[in-house]
């Protein structure tokens, strides 16, 4: 099933399928789409003027593929311009995703400030792209196209605190509008970015995630590129923290996004 497929597939009711293999990080679903679908069944609940500002998810433990999964929603309280919603990924009995959400609508402010410039990258067409190879990289990765251009890959042994490049939803793919549940995905595509600092393989996971949107969202297809930039800011005793953000091609900024990841090495 394609990305959008298993979107519409959470819109309907029962708010409950499965999540194919294609999709599976490991033993565990590909998270960027398991927050992907609870967001998408968080937003039929919450007024469509109020867009999502941020996200703060959870992974209490892998959703297996293949096997159901339902996703709750509370809408713990709404104001007069934001709303407060909590989402339960629940599979046999357990909750394995919590996501809390904010949404707000736009009001007048005498405050803007400008986002940071984007940084410098060679141009996607210049970055070869990372071929899909069935068992050596996660099935997911099937549905992504990514391109590196800055910093090292997993187990390379690379000191940069940098890592990033190119990602977008793969040509196979019908073109669709970007949207926060794409933006998701695109941003939990980049493996943990502790791995390049090892130099032989280990797993690696996110414990918590937490992503702000830029709104109103880009006029942007999913078969677009989109620039990505992580940094680790700090890594010790088998965790890591690191600071991402989201770019179009020309440099506009569409999420910022902050991981704590657990690394078994």
């Amino acid at each position: 099933m394609r990305f959008s497929e298993l979107l519409d597939a959470v819109r309907r009711q029962p708010l409950e399928l499965s999540i194919p293999a294609s999709w599976a990080q490991g033993r565990a679903s590909f998270g960027g789409l398991v927050a992907a679908l609870q967001f998408e069944a968080m937003r039929a609940k919450v007024p469509s003027d109020r867009s999502v500002r941020s996200l703060a998810i959870t992974f209490v433990g892998p959703v297996e593929p293949d096997v159901p999964v339902s996703f709750e929603v509370d809408v713990l309280r709404e104001g007069k311009a934001v709303s407060q919603v909590l989402g339960r990924v629940v599979q046999k009995g357990q909750v394995v995703t919590l996501i809390q959400g904010s949404f707000g609508a736009s009001r007048p402010s005498e405050v803007a400030v400008s986002a940071e410039p984007a940084p410098e990258m060679k141009h996607w067409e210049a970055c070869q792209e990372l071929p899909f190879v069935e068992g050596l990289l996660p099935e997911f990765m099937r549905h992504l196209a990514m391109r590196w251009s800055v910093g090292g890959m997993p187990f390379s042994g690379s000191t940069s605190r940098q890592m990033g490049g190119w990602v977008r939803l793969r040509d196979d793919a019908k073109a669709e509008a970007l949207s926060e549940a794409h933006i998701l995905a695109l941003v939990d595509a980049w493996p943990p970015s502790v791995l390049p600092f090892l130099k032989k393989p280990a797993m690696g996971s996110t414990l918590t995630w937490t992503i702000e949107f830029v709104q109103p969202l880009l006029d942007l297809s999913t078969l677009d590129w989109c620039k990505y930039q992580v940094e680790t800011e700090y890594a010790v005793d088998g965790y890591g923290h690191a600071a991402a953000r989201l770019w179009s091609a020309d440099g506009r900024l569409i999420a910022m996004s902050r991981q704590t990841v657990t690394v078994f090495a």
